[in-house]
């Protein structure tokens, strides 16, 4: 079983509070976005993270280099920190996100095309169904 690293990343998208899930497994990189609302407190991001991680929809794995190395737990705070401080999502986040996007459209749109194509049959057979009555005489 390989190590999955799960990074979240809540900010601030005007009028929401807007929070990007990364999940890196496998060398691939794979992002969900979550709109919450009103900001989010602690306890209740931990416990939507708890209750739904499991129905998320992340995109399609992004080839990503995966580094393992220990660090100075003052380091990491120090990042965590710079982290808040700027606000934004990666750029391999980013794609990942747009690739989902794109991924979700076109489903839709060929679902959108069955369904045209259904009621446009539907509605040849019933006109062709009322030109054999007519043609009957009744």
């Amino acid at each position: 079983m390989g190590k999955v690293s799960v990074k979240l990343t809540v900010f601030f998208e005007d009028p929401f509070w807007i929070g990007v899930i990364e999940r890196i497994s496998e060398g691939g990189l794979s992002v969900c976005k979550v709109t919450f609302g009103a900001e989010p407190k602690d306890y209740e991001v931990l416990d939507f993270l708890l209750r739904n991680y499991d129905q998320l929809r992340f995109s399609p794995a992004v080839a990503a280099v995966v580094k393992e190395a220990v660090r100075n737990p003052k380091r990491i705070q120090r990042e965590v920190h710079k982290q808040v401080q700027n606000t934004g999502i990666g750029t391999k986040s980013q794609q990942a996100l747009k690739l989902q996007q794109e991924q979700i459209k076109t489903e839709r749109k060929t679902v959108s095309r069955e369904q045209r194509e259904a009621e446009k049959q539907r509605q040849f057979e019933l006109k062709q169904q009322k030109r054999k009555e007519k043609h009957r005489g009744r």
